[in-house]
């Protein structure tokens, strides 16, 4: 017989904290998990899930987790994402750009036809393989959570939900741990180093500016009252572009808001001390990115999967290897075979596998590790925040009326 055992949200946000320094140690006494670019967060939490599960398989408590501080946190990153950005680096990194999103949008199909050909390899419905393709991973568990009731009532899986958030979960894990090994094969075989060492390691800070690289109490509260401001002004466009039946999650109208404000506001009031690309707003990004990859990971209900782990894991398995191929044969030498083509490359693992916060988590491991790659931050969010769900959506559909 199971209980369950609710966490409330400010003991939850405290554990995020406890399991950010667990993973710090982690990281510090097996130095495998720092070489290997392993992030602070994801050793912390995938230990703490760990944990958890070990406590229900003695005791049948379920520990769940009230995580509304935690999706605030992905608010928050992404509209540090938005105002570090500038158009005139979208122009400059626009080659780039256009090539990840190419790549992008080829690999969302190559995940559905791996989950198809696996499903039927194992006498599953072909739903289940789409659900364990595009639907969780590149689309993650909100995309997986949504597609679920259709694909339970027209395709006759009646557990769609329960694997469209297994296979999403597990995707976050995969893409947690296989990002900074892929960076470190890169790095070391190909003897890459970064070639733009006049930018602080902290993304978007610009180290030659030494009142933006010093961080004051008002310099902090005047990035906290931008970042509120663009969060208010997203969430009323949320509301508009929800209106008009386009359905965009609140972190992308925030990531815009982010973008335009940057590129605007600067322009007309040249004498506003604006906090774009501020040591007060990376640290901001930071905070918000490790607690809320924290909070995601710790929170994982791993005996949920306990039924559907074989197959699932056969699917999952073959898709890990499907982006391990694809990142080193295609994406890798296709962004140049730099060294900020072998961030990318640990970032596209967590995008393709996990969640565009992952992706950064991995890039910012490695980043800390080797140096500065302001070009990889820039496109990879673009890339990740406009133009794959949309693309995924149609995708999805159409192997599913396959």
């Amino acid at each position: 017989m199971t209980e369950d055992f609710l966490v409330n949200d400010f003991l939850a946000v405290t554990m995020g904290l406890i399991v950010f320094f667990l993973g710090r140690w982690l990281n510090d006494v097996f130095h495998i998990l720092e070489k290997l670019n392993i992030p602070d967060a994801v050793s912390g939490g995938v230990t703490a899930s760990l944990f958890t599960l070990g406590i229900f398989l003695v005791s049948g408590l379920e520990i769940t987790y009230e995580l509304a501080t935690r999706d605030q946190m992905l608010v928050y990153f992404f509209t540090t994402i938005g105002l570090n950005a500038r158009f005139e680096d979208l122009a400059r990194g626009g080659r780039p750009l256009g090539l990840l999103l190419v790549l992008t949008l080829g690999y969302i199909v190559i995940q559905d036809v791996v989950g198809l050909a696996g499903a039927r390899l194992l006498g599953l419905p072909d739903a289940i393989g789409i659900l364990a393709g595009s639907a969780s991973l590149i689309g993650g568990h909100g995309t997986a959570i949504a597609w679920a009731p259709e694909i339970a009532s027209s395709y006759g899986v009646e557990n769609a939900l329960e694997v469209g958030v297994a296979a999403a979960t597990l995707g976050l894990v995969m893409a947690s741990f296989l990002g900074g090994p892929i960076a470190y094969l890169l790095l070391e075989r190909k003897d890459l180093s970064t070639d733009d060492p006049g930018v602080q390691l902290i993304v978007g800070v610009e180290e030659d500016d030494e009142a933006r690289t010093s961080m004051t109490l008002e310099g902090f509260f005047r990035a906290l009252l931008v970042i509120h401001l663009c969060i208010l002004i997203g969430y009323f466009l949320n509301i508009a572009v929800n209106s008009v039946g386009i359905n965009l999650p609140l972190f992308v109208s925030c990531l815009v808001v982010g973008i335009f404000s940057s590129n605007i506001f600067p322009r007309i009031f040249k004498d506003m001390r604006w906090p774009a690309r501020t040591k007060s707003l990376a640290f901001i990004a930071e905070l918000s990115l490790a607690l809320f990859i924290s909070m995601s990971l710790m929170s994982m209900k791993l005996w949920s999967i306990a039924d559907l782990a074989l197959p699932l894991l056969s699917l999952l398995a073959a898709q890990a290897i499907a982006a391990v191929l694809f990142i080193i044969f295609v994406l890798f030498p296709t962004m140049g075979r730099n060294y900020s083509a072998a961030v990318l490359s640990s970032g596209f693992a967590g995008f393709s596998l996990g969640s565009t916060p992952t992706a950064i988590a991995n890039m910012t491991a490695v980043t800390k590790s080797h140096g500065p790659a302001p070009m990889a931050f820039l496109i990879l969010p673009l890339v990740g925040a406009f133009f794959v769900d949309i693309t995924n959506a149609f995708v999805i559909q159409f192997f599913l009326n396959l």
